[in-house]
C-alpha cells in the first residue's frame, strides 16, 4: 500500500515559455503550500513518468500526482485550479465538460505553445527562496 504524499506535485515541461509561467502562477497562488514541482526532463521528474507509467508521446506538458494517481492535461490543470487561492477554484466547474472536448482544446494549446511561447535551451532554475518548492 503506497503513502499518502504530503504535496501535491506537479510535472511541467521545463523548456516551454509558456509551462514555466504557469508555474510560476500555481507558485504565487499556492498560499496553502500544496504543491511540489518537477520538471519532465529531470531526475526526479523522469522517474515520476516511469513509476506512473506515462508515456510523454502522449502527455508532454503538465501532470498532476494527487493522492498516489495521475492525472493529465486539461483534468490535470483544473484539479490544480481547484486548490489555488482566490476565484480560481472556480474553473473546476469545467470538468462537467466531457473530457474530450477540454482535451481537443488542451492539445491544441500545447501542441502550437512552443511557436506561441517560446522555449527555453534549459530548464528553468528555481530561486533559492523557491527551490524548496521543488524535487
Amino acid at each position: 500500500m503506497q503513502q499518502k504524499q504530503s504535496h501535491n506535485i506537479i510535472l511541467f515541461d521545463g523548456v516551454c515559455n509558456l509551462c514555466n509561467t504557469s508555474i510560476n502562477f500555481v507558485i504565487k497562488h499556492d498560499k496553502n503550500d500544496r504543491f511540489k514541482f518537477a520538471a519532465l526532463q529531470e531526475e526526479p521528474g523522469i522517474s515520476l513518468l516511469k513509476q506512473y507509467d506515462i508515456d510523454t508521446s502522449n502527455t508532454d506538458s503538465i501532470i498532476l500526482i494527487e493522492n498516489n494517481k495521475a492525472y493529465v492535461k486539461s483534468t490535470a490543470a483544473l484539479r490544480v485550479a481547484r486548490k489555488l487561492s482566490g476565484a480560481w477554484p472556480l474553473l473546476f466547474g469545467f470538468i462537467i465538460i466531457p473530457t474530450f472536448i477540454r482535451n481537443w482544446v488542451y492539445d491544441f494549446v500545447a501542441k502550437n505553445r512552443y511557436k506561441w511561447y517560446g522555449k527555453k535551451d534549459s530548464c528553468m532554475i528555481p530561486t533559492p527562496a523557491l527551490k524548496s518548492k521543488f524535487l
